[in-house]
């Protein structure tokens, strides 16, 4: 044998007997000595009835194994009091054990501890240092009973018969503060009777836990409240909501805990049972984000509960037999930041009887919801607790779908894109709550809003608005392209629609006087047909008139049909209107009017004024009323009834009617009418006015013919208190230009025979004194060629209507046709006759009232006597002076 070979294996075995001679004594030193020397270099005290060890490899094996602090009231290092029946370590770090303080191992075996281990105070975070780690690469467990507590000796964690097997377990109270008390890579573990208090306030308690091949079940799994809900509020009086969440029966598999991140796959939770009880404290948002991350693939939630308690103990949300089923939902501190504070790569959610109660109750039958589609089955909406100001509903709806072309989130703001929505059989009422817009309303979370479709079908609504109720019935509308977005220029949110389509039937709107309705509604962006329609009022003209400060107009209004053509946007923020053709078929339109009331002290404007105040370009091309008939009838304090005119077969042609703000349109308005004056004689108006004039000048003339003076004394005799008795206006024209402040023109009438009567204030009886000086300085007859005469400097009255001031046109020219150029002359005449015999009535009663105040002086025979032969003599002596 060489003998370099044979000095290597002598040397070799000289190392081995020094090695079998180190381990004896090693051995021998633990047997002995070690319970001494950890007792006098650790904080614990040890005890064990066997120990082998092997100083080659570093494994332990020791039984009967008793483990208790030195310095139980030492909160520093972790605290361990109990038995072990088994312990076996392998590679355990005798160096670092020894000079570091650090107790590591690759494998520890623990069999039927029972221990109680209290973790050290949290890291000093200013240091980052931590105080005696245990670090065990694989940690086994059979039938143990462990609970861990926190430094202050309160309870933390407990489990009873566990069995566990961990690899790279790690645990610290530094962990447990953040976000897990252990951390581990693979697992196994079965166990029962588990108890874990993540906060002061609450405890979470498992019945059992089995693993088997990776899949972990876990049973009758609770969230339970440490206090009562009263408790809760007085001593967490910051915290918004207090949570109690059971689930019996909950599957998951591949578990893994590391650092501050939980993932697991497959998990399903079967008839979970979550309840919110919120404070009313409104939460506040803190700068600290949540470093905690939730990896989940593949969950579903079975049959769950959910109940939301107000602050008084009633329920804000109930919803039964929810299911979820979620595939990669993750939670991190990214997805925190944003609107949804999770993410996902799909997911779909059914649930039934939803019911949401606030100031609207909110009730739904079922609901199907995924990432592509929505349907949601009866829905019921009411009114709940009073709310002053808010908008209210009372809805039904049997379905509602909608299909989702992409739902995002950009910059915290929603970005969605609805591919339809149906809305079938809505039946109800809404009740407008006051709008009261913020001067810097801002447009919320939304980016922007597309709807492709919308449809709404064979439904019924009624919208109420300050007890002024708009009711649709059998109402069917498809509106296309809505685009909802932030307004660049103005704070608030734009609103465009590109196209709409909507029919109705038996349409109504009810204000505080009229009830108006259409038998028919159709209406889409270039054409409009309404069927029937009719504004008529809900009370007398004698209610009216009690009902009104002030004068004003009562309409009984009826169109057989009203078409419209051309092109109108009256939603987006660029509105405007422009038709073609607008066609006003069969009208009946009634026009009263008391001057009864006070008069309106308003300033009235002219009519091209008040469309320069439309604030939206409009144009209407032609606008034509045809076949229809207007009556308008007025009374005074005097009149015995209401005077009437009434315009028969009317027809009117209206050209560019317009609000002067469309760039390229005509703004200048002309108006031509052709009608049937008192269903007598024919008259035709032509009436112009530019829109755009600032001015607001206007010219009006027209002509009647033929028409029997008799024919207006409906109109004239009532409150006028003259008749015409006979003759005929042959011929009446008449041509004036105005502006607000008044008119001018010229007017020519041909009459014959025209005579007229003056009746007294109870249109009964004929004054004939009055109505002989009338007649005396009428003219009768025109002649075959009369003389137009001059309407001049008749001035507008500012708080009078248009037609106040045409009237007083007409008036000045019959005066001055029928009278003559000194009207005013023969006018102050007629004033003192009429004067004359009212002070010659007064002085006759003033003489009576005299002499009967001395009669009434003398003895009661005589005043008898005296006063019956004077009655006599006044009676005959009034009745001469009144002829």
């Amino acid at each position: 044998m060489n003998k370099w070979v044979k000095r290597t294996l002598i040397g070799f075995g000289i190392v081995a007997g020094i090695i079998l001679a180190a381990n004896f004594g090693l051995n021998l030193w633990l047997k002995t000595q070690l319970p001494g020397y950890i007792k006098k270099n650790t904080d614990y005290k040890v005890s064990y009835k066997t120990l082998d060890v092997d100083l080659g490899t570093g494994n332990i094996w020791a039984t009967g194994i008793t483990v208790n602090n030195k310095n139980p009231q030492n909160t520093n290092v972790i605290g361990l009091q109990g038995t072990i029946d088994t312990l076996k370590i392998n590679r355990f770090g005798i160096y670092d054990a020894i000079f570091n303080k650090t107790i590591s191992s690759s494998d520890l075996l623990l069999a039927k501890p029972n221990l109680n281990i209290i973790l050290a105070k949290p890291v000093d975070r200013k240091t980052g240092k931590k105080r005696n780690p245990l670090l065990f690469e694989n940690i086994h467990i059979n039938n143990g009973k462990i609970a861990i507590f926190k430094h202050t000796k309160q309870k933390f964690l407990s489990v009873q018969q566990l069995n566990l097997f961990v690899e790279n377990l790690q645990m610290t109270e530094e962990s447990v503060e953040d976000k897990l008390p252990v951390v581990f890579d693979h697992y196994s573990i079965n166990g029962k009777d588990f108890f874990f208090r993540p906060k002061e306030e609450y405890a979470i308690t498992i019945h059992s836990i089995d693993t088997e091949n990776g899949q972990m079940s876990v049973e009758n799994f609770k969230l339970i409240p440490l206090l009562s809900f009263n408790q809760f509020k007085k001593f967490f009086p910051k915290k918004t909501q207090l949570f109690e969440f059971a689930i019996p029966k909950m599957d998951f598999k591949d578990i893994v805990l590391t650092k501050n991140k939980v993932s697991l796959a497959n998990a399903d939770f079967q008839n979970p049972v979550l309840t919110i009880y919120k404070t009313g404290i409104k939460s506040k948002k803190t700068e600290r984000k949540s470093d905690f991350e939730i990896d989940l693939e593949n969950i579903k939630v079975n049959n769950a509960v959910v109940q939301v308690n107000k602050p008084d103990g009633s329920k804000l949300l109930s919803a039964g037999n929810l299911n979820v089923k979620i595939n990669k939902l993750l939670f991190s501190k990214e997805t925190s930041e944003q609107i949804i504070p999770v993410g996902y790569k799909d997911f779909t959610f059914s649930g039934k009887d939803i019911a949401y109660s606030d100031h609207q109750n909110i009730n739904i039958g079922s609901i199907a919801l995924k990432p592509t589609n929505c349907e949601i089955n009866n829905i019921s909406l009411s009114p709940g607790s009073p709310s002053v100001g808010k908008t209210t509903m009372d809805l039904k709806t049997n379905h509602v779908a909608f299909n989702i072309n992409k739902l995002d989130f950009v910059d915290k703001k929603l970005v969605l894109d609805l591919k339809d929505v149906l809305v079938e059989n809505l039946n109800g009422t809404i009740k407008a709550g006051e709008n009261k817009q913020s001067k810097n309303s801002e447009p919320g979370i939304i980016h922007s809003v597309i709807v492709r479709k919308v449809s709404l079908k064979n439904s019924n609504i009624t919208y109420d608005k300050g007890k002024e109720p708009l009711a649709f019935h059998d109402l069917n509308a498809t509106v296309n392209d809505i685009k909802i977005a932030p307004d660049p220029n103005k704070q608030g949110l734009s609103f465009d629609v590109k196209d709409y389509f909507l029919t109705t039937r038996n349409f109504a709107y009810k204000t505080q006087f009229y009830n108006m309705s259409l038998g028919l509604l159709k209406l889409n962006k270039n054409k409009i047909q309404i069927n029937n329609f009719a504004m008529k009022p809900l009370v007398s003209r004698a209610q009216f008139i009690k009902m009104i400060p002030v004068e004003r107009d009562l309409y009984d209004l009826k169109a057989g049909q009203i078409t419209a053509e051309g092109s109108w946007d009256v939603f987006s923020k660029n509105k405007f209107i422009n038709a073609s053709q607008v066609t006003i078929q069969s009208a009946d339109a009634n026009i009263f009017r008391s001057k009864i009331p006070k008069d309106d002290p308003k300033i009235k404007a002219l009519y091209s004024k008040m469309l320069r105040s439309i604030k939206i370009p409009m144009t209407v091309a032609n606008m034509d009323l045809k076949n229809s008939v207007l009556v308008y009838e007025e009374d005074t304090p005097e009149s015995m009834g209401p005077g009437k005119l009434t315009f028969s077969n009317f027809n009117m042609h209206v050209k560019n009617l317009n609000s002067a703000k469309t760039k390229g349109k005509p703004t200048k308005v002309d108006i031509k009418i052709n009608c049937s004056f008192m269903n007598l004689a024919p008259l035709s108006v032509n009436w112009n006015f530019d829109v755009a004039d600032q001015k607001d000048a206007f010219g009006i003339s027209g002509k009647t013919t033929n028409l029997p003076a008799s024919g207006i004394n409906p109109f004239i005799r009532p409150y006028l208190h003259v008749t015409a008795t006979a003759g005929t206006i042959q011929e009446m024209l008449f041509n004036f230009k105005g502006n607000p402040s008044g008119l001018h023109g010229t007017f020519n009438m041909k009459h014959k025979d025209l005579k007229i009567a003056v009746l007294d204030k109870h249109n009964h009886e004929k004054k004939g004194f009055l109505t002989a000086v009338v007649n005396v300085f009428l003219k009768s007859d025109s002649g075959s060629f009369p003389e137009s005469v001059a309407v001049e400097n008749v001035e507008r009255d500012p708080t009078k209507s248009f037609f106040n001031l045409f009237w007083k046109g007409i008036e000045q020219g019959l005066k001055k046709t029928l009278i003559g150029k000194n009207v005013e002359k023969t006018e102050k005449k007629v004033k003192n006759a009429v004067s004359n015999v009212k002070e010659m009535k007064q002085s006759v009663k003033e003489i009576k009232q005299e002499i009967k105040s001395k009669v009434a002086l003398k003895p009661e025979e005589e005043k008898k006597e005296k006063k019956g032969f004077l009655n006599k003599i006044f009676k005959k002596k009034e009745k001469s002076d009144t002829e």
